[in-house]
């Protein structure tokens, strides 16, 4: 008979309730200009979570960012993904998040295939893929109608404020 310790993986994971903006700005500090992402879907906690950027032609960036041709920065869908994962991490860790925040480490292989302009609807489609103590490992992918426009491989530590 088989004594391991390690946790079992669940026959059929549990997803949860989307979090709209308020609750997003519950779980995580980001604000307006920084708050990168509008919703969050598609929760798995510890497994995956799907953020939605809506891309408006208003947000501040744009002035300055190709003003006669508009594209969302790549480091910003960067963040959007960060932003998503810690979400996930928060949903994960429950009440024992409190009083934590979600820092960069790295960003691995991050490619960007095409532009995100005004108008588009963007899923940032998150993953763990690995957790090490306080230490969480994420795959991500950002989409608009289905289509891959940027991905990355990213970790980030989780620290008391």
């Amino acid at each position: 008979m088989d004594q391991s310790t390690e946790p079992q993986p669940a026959t059929q994971a549990a997803t949860v309730e989307p979090y709209d903006i308020a609750r997003i700005m519950q779980a995580i500090p980001h604000r307006f200009p920084f708050l990168l992402v509008d919703r969050v879907v598609d929760i798995v906690p510890n497994v995956s979570a799907v953020g939605i950027k809506n891309v408006s032609i208003n947000e501040n960036f744009f002035q300055g960012h190709f003003p006669q041709h508009p594209v969302f920065p790549g480091v910003l869908i960067i963040e959007s993904m960060a932003q998503t994962a810690a979400v996930l991490v928060v949903e994960t860790l429950g009440p024992s998040a409190q009083g934590k925040l979600v820092y960069f480490m790295t960003v691995d292989s991050a490619k960007f295939r095409k532009p995100v302009v005004p108008g588009d609807q963007m899923r940032v489609h998150v993953v763990k893929e690995k957790q090490r103590g306080n230490i969480w490992r994420f795959n991500a992918e950002a989409k608009v109608d289905g289509k891959v426009v940027a991905e990355a491989t990213y970790a980030a530590m989780i620290l008391d404020k």
